[in-house]
């Protein structure tokens, strides 16, 4: 397990962090983002999803476990799986099923991690304690494309 670390000043470093990265993603990525509430998991969703021409469309997926966007022929699944009680109710719902079928973006997506797939970026958003703006995002990573890929940008 790679670990990379990036320091976002603001919410739009953030955003923008996140829209670079979405240059790299493909159909069966899946983001895992924990973190507190308001720690900024929806707005680096929003930046991702800013990559696509989608940034208008989000909205929080808290009470229907997942939001669909799509763009051509790609599709983003965006889930908030923190109501849900393990893992048994994320495959009653078909969860795996997202996997093969586009990019997943999973917020608490640590409260299922047996029902996640083998590679899968994790990433943890923390507080700075001296300045409330700034997020500390720790990434986390078990495959070799994102570990090129953070060990090759410049932020």
């Amino acid at each position: 397990m790679n670990h990379f670390q990036f320091i976002s000043k603001n919410e739009k470093a953030t955003k923008n962090f996140a829209k670079s990265m979405a240059s790299n993603l493909e159909k069966h990525d899946v983001i895992v983002l924990t973190g507190d509430l308001g720690s900024g998991k929806t707005k680096f969703t929003e930046g991702i999803l800013s990559y696509f021409g989608l940034e208008n469309e989000i909205s929080s997926p808290t009470f229907t476990i997942v939001n669909e966007y799509k763009k051509n022929d790609i599709s983003i699944y965006h889930f908030d799986v923190y109501r849900l009680e393990d893992s048994s109710e994320f495959y009653e719902i078909g969860g795996e099923e997202y996997f093969e079928k586009g990019i997943c973006i999973i917020e608490w997506g640590e409260l299922i991690e047996d029902a996640l797939p083998k590679n899968f970026l994790h990433i943890t958003f923390s507080r700075d304690n001296q300045n409330e703006n700034i997020r500390i995002l720790t990434i986390d990573t078990n495959f070799k494309k994102w570990e090129d890929y953070f060990e090759n940008i410049k932020y």
